[in-house]
C-alpha cells in the first residue's frame, strides 16, 4: 500500500528519494514526506505534505534538501487523516530518530500509552508514531542503532516494513519487515531500501528480498541482513530481468491504457515459456506428479480482481479435470472452519504476492496439512517463498491500480495448470491438445478487438452520464460480468454490479429503467439463447443495452444498436477476450468523467494489511 525508499551513499539523497517516490505512486497514497540527514547542521531535515507527490515537490523546491543519507514516503491513511503532522517520517522526542513505516501497529494503543507514562510526548494520530520513540527508548549511547531497532521491533504487534536512520549514526540505513514487503537495492559504493523494485530499478537490479522478521543494516559499502535475535543471514541478491522502461507509459496517456494494449504479447510470451510440444512446464511447479495425481479435491483464494480469475480458475478445473473445487474470498477463507486436509490442494493468486489476507489463508491451510500452489507475478514475494509451488505469471510490473494485465496472465496461469494436471493425471490428450491449440490463437483475437478501441471509446462517452450500471454474465463469463462491475466502479466510481444472469429475476430486475446501463456477455456459448432471453426482459423494461458478442451474431442487432464484437473461441477460453471490452469501457468511461484512471481514490495497488 504505502511506499519506502531509502538511500545511503556518495550521491545527493532528495532527487533519488524524490524520483523513487515518483515510481512508487500506483500503490495509492494521499500524503508524502522525506527526512535527510545534513552533516553540516548535524541534524535531520524533515520535508512532508499531504495530497500528491506533486506538493512534496514544490516544497523541496522552496526548502531543498541535502545529505547523502535518507528515506521518504508515501502514506496510505489507516491511522489518522492526511494531513502535514500525519504523515511520515515520524521522529521521536530529541528529533535524532526518524522512522517511515508501512502496515498497521495494532498494539499502539498500549504501547503509547506506556511510553507516554515515561515521559515521551506524541503529535500526530499515527500508530506509526510509537516505532521512533520505542527506539528512541532502547537507544543508549553505548548501543548501536540496529539493536534498539530489533528490540523495539519485539515489542510490536501487526504488520510492518520500516526505515530508520538516526544523525548518531548517520552512515547507516536500517530496513526491517514482518508482514508488509522490503526489499534492498545493492548498488556500487551506495545501497536503497524500497517496498517495490520500480522504486530503484534505475540505479541498480541487483535486489535482496527480506523475509519476514528480518532486519537489514546498509551503508555506502555493505548490507548485513540478520534476525530479531541478531543472528547474520547470508543472503545473495537476485538480479530483476525487466527493465525500467516496462514500468513507465512508452507513449500511452495512462498506464492502465498501456497495460490494457500489452495483454496480446504478455500472453504469447507465457504460451512460449511454458508449451513445447503440447507439453506444459512449470520449473517452479515444485509439487511433485504423484502428488498432483491424489489430491482430491482444490480450493482456491484470492481477493479483488484475482479472485474473479480464481472463479474462471473453478469453472476451467471442474471442466478440464473432473476435480471439486471451491473458491473463497481471501478475507473470509481465513476465519472459516476450514475442512482442509493432506488431500487438499490449496491456490493462492495475488499479483504483488504480498497481499496480506491472502498470505493469511495460505498459511493456515499450509497449517490444516494442505499443500499450496501460488500464482503469483513478483519473483521472491512472501506468497511464493511459502508455497509448495509457484507458477510466475511474467506479466511485468503493473502500475496502474485497477488489474488488466495481471488478470489475464492470471487467467492464462490457470488454463495451462488445468491442462497440466489433465495430462498428468492422463484425461483426454487429443482435447487438451486441441484446447492448446485454440489457446495460442487468443492473442491474436485479443488484437483484433484492440483494434476497435476508437469505436469502444464513443461507445463509451455515450453511456458515460449513466448513473449506475448493471453486469449480467452466465457460466464461464458470470466471473467477467462481475470483474467488468469492478473495473468500472474502481475508476470512474458509478455504481456497478456483476450478477449471474440467471439471477436478475430474483431482484436485480426491480433496478431496471431507462436510468440504469445494462452490460449483457452475450457471446457464442451453451447459455447463450438463455442470455438473449435476459436481454429481451431487459428491454421490455426500458433498460440500455450494451452487448458483448461474437462476431457474426445476427439475432443481437435486433435487440441492441450498442454492440461491441468479439472474435469466435471456444466458450472456455471467453473469458479472455470478454474482458478487454470491459476494460476498455471502464477506462473511456472513467476517461470521459474526469477521473484518476492510474490512480483511483482511495485504493492501492497492494494491499498489504487487513
Amino acid at each position: 500500500m504505502c511506499g519506502i525508499i531509502g538511500y545511503v551513499g556518495g550521491r545527493e539523497a532528495q532527487p533519488i528519494l524524490l524520483n523513487g517516490l515518483k515510481r512508487l505512486e500506483y500503490r495509492g497514497y494521499d500524503s508524502a514526506g522525506m527526512v535527510t540527514y545534513l552533516l553540516s547542521k548535524n541534524l535531520l531535515a524533515v520535508r512532508k505534505s499531504p495530497g500528491k507527490i506533486k506538493e512534496l515537490e514544490n516544497l523541496l523546491k522552496k526548502k531543498p534538501l541535502g545529505g547523502c543519507v535518507g528515506i521518504s514516503h508515501t502514506r496510505w491513511s489507516t491511522h489518522g487523516e492526511p494531513n502535514q503532522i500525519n504523515s511520515h517520517p515520524h521522529l521521536d522526542c530529541r528529533g535524532e530518530i526518524a522512522v517511515v513505516h508501512n502496515g498497521i501497529i495494532e498494539n499502539y494503543t498500549e504501547l503509547k500509552k506506556e511510553l507516554i507514562k515515561e515521559g515521551h510526548k506524541f503529535i500526530s494520530q499515527t500508530d506509526t508514531e510509537v516505532i521512533p520513540h520505542l527506539i528512541e527508548k532502547f537507544y543508549s549511547y553505548n548501543s548501536f542503532l540496529e539493536e534498539a531497532v530489533r528490540k523495539a521491533l519485539a515489542k510490536l504487534e501487526g504488520s510492518f516494513a520500516i526505515g530508520v536512520i538516526s544523525k548518531r549514526e548517520p552512515h547507516k540505513l536500517i530496513g526491517a519487515r514482518s508482514g508488509s514487503p522490503l526489499i534492498v537495492g545493492v548498488g556500487k559504493n551506495e545501497n536503497f531500501l524500497a517496498s517495490d523494485a520500480p522504486a530503484i530499478l534505475e540505479h541498480t537490479k541487483e535486489v535482496i528480498f527480506l523475509k519476514e522478521n528480518e532486519v537489514a543494516v546498509l551503508t555506502r559499502q555493505s548490507v548485513k541482513v540478520t534476525d530479531l535475535n541478531g543472528k547474520e543471514i547470508v543472503k545473495k541478491p537476485v538480479r530483476i530481468n525487466w527493465d525500467i522502461i516496462h514500468a513507465q507509459k512508452q507513449g500511452h496517456k495512462h498506464f492502465m491504457l498501456k497495460e490494457i494494449n500489452e495483454q496480446p504479447k504478455i500472453i504469447e510470451d507465457l504460451l512460449r515459456a511454458r508449451l513445447q510440444n503440447n507439453r506444459i512446464f512449470f520449473e517452479e511447479q515444485l509439487i511433485g506428479e504423484e502428488k498432483l495425481k491424489s489430491i482430491k479435491n482444490i480450493s482456491i483464494v484470492a481477493c479483488g480482481t484475482a479472485y474473479h480469475a480464481g472463479m474462471v480458475g473453478k469453472y476451467t478445473l471442474e471442466a478440464i479435470c473432473s476435480i471439486p473445487v471451491s473458491v473463497d474470498v481471501s478475507s473470509e477463507f481465513r476465519y472459516r472452519s476450514l475442512l482442509i486436509d493432506k488431500d487438499t490442494l490449496v491456490i493462492a493468486i495475488s499479483q504483488s504476492g504480498e497481499t496480506a489476507d491472502t498470505l493469511a489463508g495460505a498459511r493456515e491451510a499450509k497449517r490444516k496439512g494442505a499443500w499450496l500452489l501460488s500464482v503469483c507475478n513478483v519473483l521472491g514475494s512472501s506468497l511464493t517463498r511459502e508455497s509448495d509451488g509457484v507458477i510466475y505469471t511474467y506479466a511485468g510490473p503493473e502500475i496502474g491500480v485497477a488489474s488488466t494485465k495481471a488478470y489475464t496472465a492470471q487467467l492464462t496461469a490457470l488454463y495451462l495448470f488445468a491442462f497440466y494436471l489433465a495430462q498428468i493425471r492422463g484425461i483426454s490428450k487429443q482435447k487438451i491438445n486441441e484446447y492448446l491449440k485454440e489457446l495460442e490463437s487468443i492473442p491474436q483475437k485479443m488484437r483484433a478487438i484492440l483494434k476497435q478501441q476508437d469505436k469502444i471509446a464513443r461507445l463509451s462517452h455515450r453511456h458515460s452520464h449513466f448513473g449506475s450500471f448493471l453486469y449480467l454474465g452466465r457460466n464461464l463469463n458470470y466471473p467477467s460480468a462481475l470483474e467488468g462491475a469492478l473495473k468500472l466502479k474502481e475508476i470512474s466510481y458509478i455504481p456497478a454490479e456483476g450478477y449471474a444472469a440467471g439471477e436478475m429475476k430474483h431482484g436485480p430486475i426491480a433496478l431496471i429503467d431507462e436510468y440504469r446501463a445494462v452490460v449483457c456477455i452475450a457471446c457464442e456459448s451453451r447459455v447463450y439463447e438463455k442470455m438473449v432471453s435476459n436481454m429481451q426482459e431487459i428491454l421490455s423494461r426500458k433498460g440500455k443495452i450494451i452487448a458483448i458478442a461474437s462476431e457474426g451474431d445476427k439475432k443481437i442487432k435486433g435487440l441492441t444498436k450498442e454492440v461491441i464484437y468479439i472474435p469466435k473461441t471456444d466458450e472456455l477460453f471467453s473469458p479472455l477476450l470478454v474482458v478487454l471490452p470491459l476494460q476498455l469501457l471502464a477506462y473511456h468511461i472513467a476517461l470521459k468523467r474526469g477521473c484518476d484512471v492510474d490512480q483511483p481514490r482511495n485504493l492501492a495497488k497492494s494491499v498489504t494489511v487487513e
